[in-house]
Parts: structure tokens; sequence; C-alpha cells
């Protein structure tokens, strides 16, 4: 697809690291399958990947966590 942020790149399937900030609670995840453009580097998450990461996040906040690195999980891609 065409980058809708720089309109001259081409996404290409990739990974992306992403930072969830909830009140006090930082959760980084890495290795996020997404589509990356190749010009600006805009990365694009799928619809069902971005709810698998709000439900990592929710998990995340619900056990108390401030700060904290995850890999996506790959099954779930």
């Amino acid at each position: 697809m065409n980058c809708v942020i720089c309109r001259h790149g081409q996404t290409r399937a990739g990974t992306a690291t992403l930072t969830v900030i909830r009140d006090a609670m930082t959760l980084v995840v890495k290795n996020v399958p997404a589509q990356v453009c190749g010009n600006c580097g805009e990365e694009y998450v799928a619809e069902n990947v971005f709810a698998r990461l709000e439900t990592l996040a929710d998990e995340a906040f619900t056990s108390g966590v401030q700060v904290e690195v995850r890999e996506y999980p790959a099954a779930a891609a």
C-alpha cells in the first residue's frame, strides 16, 4: 500500500516496537508485526494485532506493572 504519511513510499512487511502508556504504566512491546513504509518508516499495525496489544496492555496494567518490555507473542501474529 502507499504510505498515507509521506505519500511516496510503499509499505512492506516488517516489525515495530510499540510503547503503550497508561497512567503510571509503560509497556514496550518488541517485534510487533507491521507494515513499514520504506521511505519514511511509518508503521501500520493490523486491527487484530492492535487488539492483541490492547489485551497485553490490559493484563500488564491489571497485574500492577510499572515498566516492562515484552516480545509480541509469535502465535498471536
